[in-house]
């Protein structure tokens, strides 16, 4: 069912704080409202084996691994999607990516004249019905086109950049366009992307510190191209599309790409306390995918673009002192598309008629260690194919090729996927297929052409 949107912005501009008579919701002030603050902060092909909360030997990440200390570890938590676009999709509305036709990248080669369908209904536009400021800084990925631009999809704040990655100091995007917007308009700012996008936000935060607000920060780091604070910058405007060379020691400077990312969580968490906001701000960090073959998904097998577990399970922490049981690590399964439903959960904040979700709220989990509900779930990249029941897993043609090769999984006992099951357990294998081809049929009708 398609959302009749204007209808609902409509609505959304009467700001939900109690329904009168009419039907319209009577705006109050932000300041009066004790509903939660979010801060939702997405790294960029981050893999489950890079930090050292996770088992990280390469980098030092004392301030995420500060939160996960003090809040909530997840060890099964997973992206949507194994590459960008698909992803942050899914994370914003709620439902998986094949319902909004991000089936796949959205690149600056061959997507610039498209983007996601303004249709959709995103957690911003859902929370700023409700009352919340909400600000996006960093990285869009869902449409080139200033018609596709984030303020048209609920956020009221946007700097950053709509490709899938720019020049960490040029701010160039793979194609030779330059990059960096506030809303709409191209605004060129210098400096490191990771520390302009942590700068825009807290400076947010003062903004809005008398709450409600929700913060997305999408995060650059670490994906390529592979620069440093220190480094030079490498795209030039203009230049056409770029080779991106690797640096002599890769490891090394990815090593202090994802350091100079910690370092902003840590000033983010900082300031949340200064303004004296931690007891009432849920922050959420998790990862878009898993890593490329210079990062670590350790123990996992695979790595980004593939079905495998290192596609797509990623480390993910959630903290929120005195709601959320310090030093506490859960083996639930959860997905990026839960964070829509969590949200809007936790600020009472109502969906639209008709919108029904994918997603499942994780605020029992996550409040009062309760299970989440048994449900089977799908991932698809390309023709690559994935569900997920309990312990096990198949997975359908996992290098990309036509043989339709299937493999069974039981993650419980073989999390690295060394073993396939698939003789041993035909009826597993017939159920699993079988409620697979039927989530593509039902996904199916959002489907576009992407090629």
């Amino acid at each position: 069912m398609r959302l009749d949107r204007r209808n609902f912005l409509k609505a959304a501009g009467c700001a939900a704080a109690g329904i009168v008579s009419n039907g319209c919701w009577r705006q109050t002030s932000r300041s009066a409202t004790k509903k939660p603050n979010f801060i939702i902060i997405m790294a960029d092909d981050l893999g489950y084996g890079d930090l050292s909360c996770y088992g990280s030997t390469l980098a030092k990440t004392p301030n995420i691994d500060a939160l996960a200390a003090g809040g909530l570890k997840f060890t099964d938590y997973h992206s949507n999607g194994a590459v960008c676009s698909p992803t942050r999709a899914a994370l914003v509305t709620g439902r998986y990516q094949q319902r909004s036709g991000i089936t796949g990248v959205v690149t600056a080669q061959s997507h610039r004249h498209t983007g996601m369908d303004l249709a959709e209904t995103t957690f911003a536009e859902v929370l700023r019905s409700s009352g919340y400021a909400t600000g996006l800084f960093g990285k869009w990925h869902l449409g080139y086109s200033k018609d596709y631009n984030p303020i048209h999809q609920g956020f009221d704040e946007f700097t950053g950049f709509v490709s899938g990655n720019v020049d960490y100091h040029s701010h160039i995007d793979q194609e030779g366009y330059e990059d960096w917007w506030q809303g709409t308009d191209l605004k060129p700012e210098e400096g490191y992307s990771t520390y302009l996008i942590a700068q825009h936000g807290l400076a947010f935060l003062e903004k809005h510190n008398t709450g409600p607000f929700c913060l997305y920060l999408a995060h650059e780091s670490p994906h390529y191209p592979l620069q440093g604070p220190d480094d030079p910058p490498a795209r030039t405007a203009g230049k056409g599309r770029s080779a991106d060379k690797k640096p002599k020691e890769p490891q090394a400077v990815y090593r202090t790409m994802i350091e100079a990312l910690d370092k902003t969580v840590g000033d983010l968490v900082t300031k949340v306390k200064q303004l004296g906001l931690e007891e009432n701000t849920f922050i959420f960090f998790c990862s878009d995918n898993g890593a490329n073959r210079t990062g670590s998904n350790a123990p996992l097998r695979g790595y980004k673009c593939e079905m495998w577990e290192g596609g797509h399970r990623v480390p993910a922490i959630a903290y929120w002192p005195g709601k959320i049981a310090a030093g506490t690590v859960t083996d639930e399964t959860a997905l990026g598309m839960d964070l829509f439903a969590t949200m809007s959960d936790l600020a009472g904040a109502p969906l639209p008629a008709g919108l029904k979700l994918d997603g499942v709220s994780l605020a029992p989990l996550m409040l009062k260690n309760q299970k989440l509900p048994k449900r089977s779930l799908f991932w698809q990249c390309q023709n690559q194919k994935a569900i997920r029941k309990g312990d096990w897993k198949l997975v359908v043609n996992p290098e990309g090729k036509e043989s339709n090769d299937v493999y069974l999984f039981n993650l419980k006992d073989d999390l690295s996927e060394k073993n396939n099951l698939t003789e041993q357990y035909p009826d597993i294998v017939k159920e699993l297929t079988e409620a697979l081809e039927k989530w593509e049929k039902d996904v199916s009708a959002g489907v576009q052409n992407r090629s």
